[in-house]
């Protein structure tokens, strides 16, 4: 998908035009919007935010609504601890987003859409600016897009310091000028979105995606990754291996190579004792399946998840109640309140990790945690309230000694 190194500085307008930039929109203004929607769907392309759902789907649910008036939203938020591929991809390849944007807007109807930019991501949302600014003067976008008669306004949106703030309804509330706050579905954003208005939101990775698959075909596109998720991913890469940072790989490729040949191994030279493989939210692979396929089913069948693949990976001579403590503290914070099961829960499950991380804990309270994923299933109008049990509970089953010396000696256990 990308040509150059990420990192390296922003892709200018006439270096993204050279190798083809546009072409993909021009071409689709003369087949029509039911070519895009096609296209998309036969490539098999599924969302690059963390959930994965099917991207052809959710626009042709969009695009088949009878409302007239639709929107587009390309989310850009990332609040996602260790993640850095949004912002790195605002800031290198705006125009990609932006020619993505233009054609999702097109194949469903919309005049307006949005760019939602983490609001500390000051380089990225000039450079999404600089890119609306160079696009609107070649014609690409305003009232004409690409001589195609179907006008567009793009805008840029700064999102909230607050986790939730990224989820697709919350984002579109701060849109309408509202409070961050997800909301209870359904109706889902295709039907009912932004001022009660088909909707689709996509993550901004999705969308720089499109342009190649409308040009270069979607069989072009199924040739990496697998055939339930094909293409390439970003993949965060954290700063305890030799060589961090974001990097493009395909789909299904295993978490040994992505560690060892992309990231380089560990600096320290230290042995891998666990790998959360998509974010906080993801539970732990131990350093005995470093070979699962980086895949939604394969980490799924782990326990696991590919999430937004921002990896954590974990030293042996780290210990995981510290670290699991560290994220029930975490989504404890960013509960954002408005569902009580949810804000009872990850209380519950804060007290639980900071008192046997002190000490003053026992089994029996361990125990109690799958008896809270259990109560809490289903609850809540957001994904927020599931998002620490499968970190917690895979660290409690693969883990138990870690666990056991805190219990007994209120520290962690010596370097192993």
């Amino acid at each position: 998908m990308l040509t150059k190194q990420l990192g390296t500085g922003p892709q200018t307008f006439d270096e993204y035009r050279a190798e083809g930039g546009y072409e993909a929109l021009t071409k689709a203004v003369t087949t029509g919007p039911l070519s895009v929607l096609e296209a998309v769907q036969a490539s098999g392309l599924r969302g690059r935010g963390g959930a994965g759902f099917p991207v052809g789907l959710k626009w042709s649910l969009a695009a088949s609504q009878v409302e007239a008036t639709r929107y587009v939203v390309a989310n850009g938020g990332e609040d996602e601890p260790g993640s850095r591929k949004d912002r790195i991809l605002m800031e290198d390849y705006p125009h990609r987003i932006l020619e993505g944007l233009l054609l999702a807007s097109y194949a469903i109807g919309a005049e307006e859409a949005f760019v939602y930019v983490n609001s500390t991501y000051e380089h990225a949302a000039s450079q999404i600016e600089r890119a609306i600014g160079e696009a609107t003067e070649a014609g690409m976008l305003g009232e004409n897009v690409a001589g195609s008669g179907h006008p567009l306004q793009v805008r840029i949106q700064a999102a909230p310091q607050q986790y939730v703030a990224s989820e697709d309804s919350a984002a579109i509330r701060v849109i309408e000028g509202r409070e961050p706050l997800p909301r209870q579905k359904p109706p889902f954003p295709t039907t009912a979105g932004l001022h009660g208005k088909p909707t689709v939101v996509n993550n901004v990775e999705t969308f720089a995606n499109i342009p190649a698959i409308l040009l270069r075909g979607a069989d072009w596109f199924r040739r990496q990754g697998t055939e339930d998720n094909p293409g390439t991913m970003l993949f965060t890469l954290p700063a305890n291996l030799r060589r961090p940072g974001v990097v493009e790989a395909p789909i299904g490729l295993s978490l040994r190579e992505l560690i060892e040949e992309h990231g380089g191994g560990l600096a320290s030279g230290n042995a891998v004792k666990a790998v959360m493989p998509g974010g906080p939210s993801s539970g732990l692979v131990t350093a005995t399946d470093l070979e699962v396929r980086m895949d939604r089913q394969p980490l799924t069948a782990l326990s696991s998840a590919l999430g937004c693949g921002a990896l954590r990976v974990i030293e042996e001579s780290e210990c995981v109640v510290e670290i699991l403590d560290s994220i029930a503290q975490f989504f404890q914070e960013e509960s954002c309140g408005q569902c009580p099961t949810c804000q009872m829960e990850t209380n519950a499950l804060a007290r639980i990790t900071s008192s046997i991380r002190t000490g003053r804990g026992s089994q029996a309270m361990l125990d109690q945690i799958p008896k809270l994923a259990a109560f809490s299933q289903g609850k809540g109008f957001c994904g927020l309230i599931s998002m620490p049990f499968p970190p917690l509970m895979t660290a409690v089953r693969l883990f138990p000694e870690d666990w056991a010396y805190h219990i007994e000696h209120g520290a962690c256990p010596s370097p192993r």
